[in-house]
């Protein structure tokens, strides 16, 4: 497999909601239905060979507010105490094995860790939100998507690996 990076309309477009160039190369792979990124997938390694640990990335401006909230609150606790903690290993132990899927360069470290870069716990609701609008099993992005009243059907998924 090999991975397709983002069209130069894409690119323009991510690099304005964040405000910022990307140092790595990334696909949009969850779009809203009028076609806003809602969610890029990174290459696993940036242009000079630094692992990224966070292959998923919520780039929707409306959900980042939110899911900011969310955590500003004491939401990455709360939700983490809610989780069955063997699921929650499990989601990790598949971001990973997901990210391994998507590294193209053998020269540089490997990245590790599960979702937002962490083995154990929660660390990110942004990025177990961006796993779950995927379609991957995520029990904490399926929490943030309840309390958000986030409609799953509202998103189209496109494939960033050719």
């Amino acid at each position: 497999m090999s991975f397709v990076e983002a069209s130069d309309d894409d690119r323009r477009a991510v690099e304005s909601l964040l405000g910022r160039p990307l140092a790595g190369r990334f696909a949009v792979v969850v779009r809203r239905r009028d076609g806003r990124p809602v969610v890029i997938e990174n290459e696993p390694h940036l242009r000079d060979g630094t692992p990224m640990p966070t292959l998923y990335w919520l780039v929707d401006p409306e959900l980042c507010e939110a899911v900011s909230r969310l955590e500003g609150t004491g939401g990455v606790h709360r939700f983490e105490d809610l989780v069955d903690p063997r699921a929650l290993a499990a989601t990790h132990d598949a971001y990973a094995r997901a990210r391994g899927t998507a590294t193209v360069r053998t020269d540089a470290v490997a990245p590790a860790g599960g979702v937002g870069g962490t083995r154990r716990g929660v660390k990110c609701l942004h990025a177990h939100l961006a796993y779950r609008l995927t379609g991957a099993q995520d029990p904490v992005g399926d929490l943030v998507a309840g309390e958000l009243d986030v409609d799953l059907g509202q998103f189209v998924l496109e494939d960033a690996r050719g």
